[in-house]
C-alpha cells in the first residue's frame, strides 16, 4: 500500500537568528522565526509525512511549550520516522521546493540531501530538493520570508 502527503510551511526572515534549512546552518543576515530552529524545509517535509501516515501535523505532535523552544527540526524528523517505522511505513520518496529571494539556496541542496537522506532512510535519488524565487513578489519575493512545499510517499512493507 502507497500514501501520499503533502507539507507546506513558511516562516518570516528575522535578524539575530541563524538561517536552517535541511538541516544546515546557512551563512545569512537573518534567520527563520519560529519556535523551534524554524527550519521551515524540514517542517515541510514532516507533514508531508506525517499526512501521508494519517497522523495529524508538526504542530499536533510538536506543539510550542519549554521542550521544543529551540529544538533542532532534525530532532523531530527523527522522531516521525520512527513513528513511521512502528507503524510499518517506509519513506519512498520526497519531492520538496524552498522558495527565498535570498540566500541562494541551490548551492547548499546536496548538503541539504546529504543531511536529510540518512534521516528519511532513502538514497539521494529519492530526494528532489529545488530552489526557486517568487519573482520579487509577496513577503518571499520581497526577501521577507521563506516558503517551502514537500510532498513524500510512503509504503507500507518492505522498500524497492
Amino acid at each position: 500500500m502507497f500514501k501520499v502527503g503533502f507539507g507546506y510551511d513558511i516562516h518570516p526572515l528575522v535578524p539575530g537568528r541563524k538561517l536552517m534549512l535541511g538541516g544546515l546552518e546557512i551563512p545569512h543576515s537573518a534567520g527563520l522565526a519560529g519556535h523551534s530552529d524554524g527550519d521551515g524545509l524540514v517542517h515541510a517535509v514532516i507533514d508531508a509525512l506525517l499526512g501521508a501516515a494519517g497522523e495529524g501535523d508538526i504542530g499536533q505532535l510538536f506543539p510550542m511549550n519549554p521542550e521544543t523552544e529551540g529544538a533542532p527540526s532534525l530532532t523531530f524528523l527523527r522522531d516521525v520516522m520512527a513513528r513511521l517505522a512502528a507503524g510499518g511505513w517506509g519513506v519512498v520518496n520526497v519531492d520538496a521546493v524552498v522558495v527565498a529571494e535570498a540566500p541562494r539556496i541551490a548551492p547548499y541542496v546536496p548538503a541539504m540531501k546529504a543531511v536529510l537522506c540518512p534521516v528519511l532512510g532513502i538514497e539521494e535519488s529519492r530526494l528532489g530538493i529545488k530552489a526557486k524565487t517568487n519573482e520579487g513578489f509577496g513577503p518571499v519575493g520581497e526577501s521577507r520570508a521563506v516558503a517551502c512545499w514537500a510532498v513524500a510517499l510512503i509504503q507500507k512493507g518492505p522498500r524497492g
